[in-house]
């Protein structure tokens, strides 16, 4: 397969042999460069091909899961064809709607009158007159293409389409008409499944595994053994994908499908809507600790006008299709009542309401899950042999924080942690600075004297930073200053798509890359083009954060402290994360700046620095300069 001797490459490979041998869960620790993927792909494929087992692996990004697709299963599978000789099937298996949907964009499906702006009929010919907007362009572009793919993946469409304009051609699973469509044999999304039932191995996303591990519905039937890559992202994803939200103008919009479809009389889920949306615009924005009598008669008063709903569309008399949609609308709703449903301790409950100044201003009452965990050990993982790695679990030197959060704690199954470690020395490639001399930062953006600690290295390095901070406020006033106090190009986050950016940073040596907590993860760029990255403070989360709050109310309530289970693991996990954007290869060399004293002020410090790369620790602003300005003539020499 190529490429050279990795001792901690291999230590993974054990590992999760073993854990496939015993029935064990085994978190492993891998910094970047181990190759994390060929680890656990080789056991695992190895075990398919000799066992007959099916496995699962998922992760948290779509670049990980094209380059465990792409690159890295292929090579694996090619080596396991030829030293066992039987060739394991991969699959990749992603939600309904990232499929394009052959009879929406055929101009089919009901309720696409717009589908294609009034260009060109769903039918039209060839003659037909182009499309006048940049949707209606996008629009047919897809059409064109998905006369052709294979897979209908929107992945696979290149260059891609906007999200309005993939919304015209996709449907979720509650929208699809399933065996009622006309082309139902032709379905890509369909067709995905099948290829994933039948195949060794089965690669998805964490959403899906979220799906899973709340009961709703078996996507992954006969898996027996899982591996979880990016882990430490697992139970944000999962709480993400099982959140519920209402409003008023949601529930509109599901009468509207309703009336349309299925003749359903609206008028009591109109008048709940209505109340509903009367009962939110009384709350203060953020976390519910109780829910109030009016809040509490609106959602029961809606609980039963969808019910009595969905009874209207059981005995219409509209044909299958137009019932299916009906009810899919409908779901939407019976969805968030039944996350309503669960007792107030078991969820996170809270208020939106958007800026005035926002394109969306609804104001909405959001539902989550508030544990995770135990789906996830008990249903997601189960009792299966499972494999969850990332190159930042172990926070403050112990994996209990996140072995909590992943269900290990309550899965039932022997579990153990172990950090195979890093082909980098950490300590001779990095330095760590943090300017402790600094003011603690405050909520309101970063203080002057950060940011001109940031310019002065900045000039420093000439170029090569990667900036980061906690906040959108902070991300534009850093970029203001560097573009103020310096001649170097700065690249702001949203100027551009993220992508795009990221490419200049890496392509253009010298210039400065700003943004906020999207970039602390998503930013690999190897060499000299990013050789010194700021963090502007410790992130911990808002005070005001409800999912934050809710976690650490109940960690105090079981004994736990809140600000050490909850905001100060959260912290540590996206510092480890942010300062690991720095070395991406062993040739790389640079720096880490903290532009945050409390880093080595406070006493949890001591927890973060565990849980970062362990590069070479300095205070001295003089130090940290002169090693940016060394860094810096070596490169232009």
């Amino acid at each position: 397969m190529g490429g050279g001797d990795r001792e901690g490459q291999q230590r993974m490979v054990d590992e999760a042999a073993a854990a496939l041998g015993s029935g064990a869960h085994v978190m492993v620790q891998a910094g970047t460069g181990t190759g994390k993927s060929i680890g656990y792909l080789v056991p695992v494929l190895t075990a398919c091909a000799t066992q007959g087992r099916r496995a699962l692996v998922t992760t948290a990004t779509l670049a990980l899961q094209r380059q465990i697709l792409v690159k890295d299963a292929p090579a694996v599978v090619d080596a396991v064809e030829a030293e066992c000789g039987v060739r394991p099937e991969v699959a990749l298996l992603k939600g309904w709607n990232n499929y394009v949907c052959l009879h929406r964009v055929s101009g089919g499906y009901p309720e696409t009158g717009t589908l294609f702006d009034a260009a060109e009929a769903p039918g039209g010919g060839s003659g037909a007159e182009a499309p006048a907007t940049d949707l209606g362009r996008e629009v047919m572009r897809v059409r064109e293409w998905a006369a052709s793919t294979d897979t209908g993946d929107r992945d696979d469409l290149v260059p891609g389409v906007s999200d309005r304009a993939w919304r015209q051609v996709s449907v979720t699973k509650r929208e699809c008409l399933g065996r009622a469509c006309p082309v139902a044999d032709e379905c890509f999304a369909q067709r995905a499944r099948d290829r994933a039932s039948e195949a060794d191995l089965v690669v998805s996303n964490h959403s899906m595994l979220g799906i899973q591990s709340m009961g709703a519905l078996d996507l992954f039937p006969d898996i027996d053994a899982v591996v979880v890559d990016e882990a430490h992202e697992l139970a944000s994803r999962v709480r993400d994908q099982a959140s519920c939200e209402v409003s008023q103008p949601l529930v509109q919009r599901v009468a509207r499908s309703a009336r349309a479809h299925a003749k359903v009389d609206t008028a009591a889920l109109d008048t709940a809507g209505a109340a509903l949306g009367a009962a939110i615009a009384g709350l203060d924005d953020g976390l519910l600790l109780d829910r109030p009598h009016r809040l509490g008669t609106a959602t029961a008063a809606l609980d039963a006008a969808v019910r009595d709903a969905l009874t209207q569309v059981e005995g219409s008399s509209a044909d299958q299709a137009s019932k299916l949609l009906a009810k899919g609308a409908l779901d939407e709703l019976s969805g968030a009542m039944d996350a309503w449903s669960r007792p107030p301790e078991q969820s996170i409950t809270w208020a939106s309401r958007p800026a005035p100044s926002a394109r969306d201003a609804t104001e909405r009452l959001i539902i989550a899950p508030l544990d995770v965990a135990a789906g996830i050990g008990t249903v997601a993982l189960g009792a299966r042999p499972a494999v969850l790695t990332s190159a930042t679990l172990a926070l403050g030197g112990s994996f209990d924080a996140l072995a909590r959060e992943t269900g290990l704690m309550v899965s039932g199954v022997p579990w153990h942690g172990v950090d195979v470690g890093s082909p980098f020395d950490a300590a001779s490639q990095g330095i760590l600075y943090t300017a402790a001399h600094l003011p603690v930062p405050g909520r309101n953006g970063p203080e002057p004297q950060a940011l001109e600690e940031l310019v002065a290295l900045a000039e420093a390095s000439r170029g090569g930073v990667l900036a980061l901070f906690s906040s959108w406020r902070g991300a534009q006033a850093g970029a203001e200053a560097l573009r103020g106090e310096t001649d170097l190009e700065v690249l702001l986050q949203g100027e551009e798509t993220t992508s795009a950016l990221v490419a200049r940073f890496r392509d253009r040596r010298d210039s400065c890359l700003v943004g906020t907590l999207s970039l602390w993860q998503g930013v690999d760029v190897q060499g000299p083009s990013c050789r010194l990255v700021a963090i502007d403070r410790i992130p911990f989360p808002r005070p005001d954060d409800p999912v934050a709050r809710a976690r650490a109310i109940d960690a105090e309530r079981h004994g736990l402290s809140g600000f050490r289970a909850v905001s100060l693991s959260h912290a540590a996990l996206l510092m480890a994360q942010g300062a690991g954007r720095l070395l991406r290869s062993r040739e790389d060399r640079g720096m880490v700046a903290v532009l945050d004293p409390r880093l080595v002020t406070k006493g949890y410090g001591s927890f973060i620095r565990h849980s970062m790369p362990a590069m070479w620790p300095t205070t001295d602003p003089a130090v940290a300069r002169a090693s940016l300005e060394r860094l810096a003539d070596a490169l232009d020499g």
